[in-house]
């Protein structure tokens, strides 16, 4: 459970902007009818103990990542209430926190605020779901299959492009910056060490978006950086060390330093196509929840 609210916490929102979420125009709790916060209290419980190294992200990224996670998992359905004042006194945090929160979560698409209405959660339908937070709480949860391969064929359809034209806009600096990435990423694979590849795995992509000379497909770098980030599992050579994986890699930089676009794309659809190794038997639930960003 969240420590309670400090008085720090004062003051996030701008003038205007609280009044949108007054307890007031919230549901009360009191009224007949209205569903309470008991029936997702295991629910709630167990993601709140996955969002506790929170690394001093504070209360207010804990609260959007926990109930952001509860309203994707479906522990809170669509249409369902959400009453300010019961979520202050059941997570302890202030009324501001619980305001900014909820204005978070609206802008992101899962909650809408009405007057007279009150905040409720809001269909798959209206959620952003190329939002780098949303992207994370579905692939963590029960959805984390589908989120893998709805990723996977976004990428197959921007990435190959991206490269493509890339080659005709590196500039020199860049393309060493690519072949440091592929130069990291042969070192890491060959120590086994996951981490550091991903993370150069992660930069190199990003950077591959982001010299294509196409402000659309740069705009999907951060989706693409969120799909790498939170894959968890087998799905493509990108997600884990191999030399395979490292060799395309390598093919790319190459290709994209001789201004080669044609097999600069198609070492990225082989590169997308390479079955990842597979997690050991007894792995494939050990996933942990990203910490909350700022918001």
């Amino acid at each position: 459970m969240m420590t309670a609210a400090r008085s720090a916490d004062s003051g996030i929102a701008g003038p205007g902007e609280l009044d949108r979420y007054s307890y007031a125009e919230a549901p009360g709790a009191d009224r007949p009818g209205l569903p309470s916060w008991e029936g997702v209290e295991p629910d709630m419980s167990r993601v709140g103990r996955r969002a506790s190294g929170s690394r001093g992200r504070g209360l207010h990224g804990q609260l959007v990542q926990q109930l952001g996670q509860m309203i994707v998992s479906g522990d809170l359905g669509a249409d369902r209430p959400l009453v300010p004042e019961e979520i202050g006194q059941r997570f302890e945090v202030s009324r501001t926190v619980v305001r900014e929160s909820l204005r978070v979560l609206e802008a992101k698409g899962l909650v809408s605020a009405r007057p007279n209405v009150g905040t409720r959660v809001r269909p798959v339908s209206d959620w952003n779901l190329l939002d780098p937070d949303i992207i994370e709480w579905r692939a963590f949860g029960p959805q984390r299959d589908d989120q893998r391969r709805e990723l996977l064929e976004l990428r197959w359809t921007i990435e190959p492009l991206a490269a493509r034209l890339a080659a005709g806009h590196g500039r020199e600096d860049v393309q060493q910056r690519l072949a440091d990435m592929a130069e990291i990423m042969a070192h890491a694979a060959a120590q086994g060490d996951a981490l550091t590849f991903t993370r150069a795995d992660v930069e190199f992509h990003t950077l591959l978006l982001q010299i294509a000379g196409n402000k659309m497909l740069e705009h999907l770098s951060g989706i693409v950086s969120s799909a790498l980030h939170v894959s968890g599992g087998s799905v493509t050579g990108c997600e884990r060390p191999g030399d395979t994986s490292v060799g395309l890699h390598q093919r790319i930089v190459e290709a994209l330093a001789e201004g080669d676009g044609g097999t600069a794309e198609a070492a990225m659809r082989e590169l997308l196509a390479v079955p990842a190794e597979q997690p050991a038997a007894g792995n494939g639930d050990s996933h942990v929840v990203p910490a909350p960003r700022e918001h």
